[in-house]
């Protein structure tokens, strides 16, 4: 398989959290700043995420989280390319605010009716569309071989990311880790999806090898890891 290079990137609470709880008004990008103990060092994690891939690949449900879809929200024009998974979380607003602060826009869909059709003509628009359900494993292979994608980084919720592992699609996970206890049964983490239920699911835990570890200021800290794909 032709795939490209891909690292799991993301902010996380010391027991794993990656939200403030479990409803969508709630997000560590608009709760931390307000959390004294962790606003103090949260810049951090955000000049890492400069230095990452400029393959950038999100969900439709994190970037509707963030207010991708409001009329209103000013968008900077990046040298960005992101690949985003939607079938029903981005407006036609948060088609064309993506259109406008992507430098290339690969929208992923199984949703014949996505917003994303009408603006098929875009010239910075590459819809990749599954009839079905979409086939992760494909989609990274296209990525690769017709898209000629080297590297991407991740940066989805813990359903998506949960699959990727699973089926091999990660190979390094860097996560900034804030100090902070969130907590919450149904809060997402890194990892969710289904859980594991017999002897046999043993196989789909991945191992990892420590690469590096970094103490930043404020308490935070930073983890690189290699995943050890079967």
């Amino acid at each position: 398989m032709v795939r490209p290079k891909t690292q799991l990137f993301m902010l996380i609470s010391l027991d794993g959290k990656i939200s403030t709880g479990d409803t969508d008004i709630l997000d560590v990008d608009k709760d931390f700043p307000k959390i004294k103990g962790v606003k103090e060092g949260l810049y951090q994690y955000y000049d890492i995420e400069k230095t990452t891939d400029i393959h950038s690949l999100n969900s439709g449900r994190v970037l509707a989280k963030i207010g991708m879809n409001d009329p209103k929200k000013d968008i900077i024009k990046t040298i960005v390319r992101f690949i985003v998974i939607d079938n029903s979380h981005l407006t036609l607003t948060g088609v064309d605010n993506m259109l406008n602060r992507s430098k290339t826009l690969y929208l992923v869909t199984s949703n014949p009716k996505h917003p994303a059709f009408k603006r098929n003509n875009a010239e910075n628009l590459e819809i990749i569309f599954y009839k079905n359900k979409i086939d992760f494993t494909d989609l990274f292979e296209k990525l690769g071989s017709k898209y000629r994608i080297k590297r991407i980084t991740i940066q989805t919720g813990g359903t998506l990311n949960a699959e990727f592992l699973r089926l091999g699609l990660i190979d390094k996970i860097s996560v900034v880790i804030a100090p902070a206890l969130i907590g919450g049964k149904d809060t997402s983490t890194l990892i969710d999806g289904e859980s594991l239920n017999t002897i046999n699911d043993l196989s789909m835990i991945r191992a990892l090898e420590l690469e590096k570890i970094t103490r930043l200021k404020d308490s935070y800290i930073h983890l690189r890891y290699k995943a050890l794909n079967n």
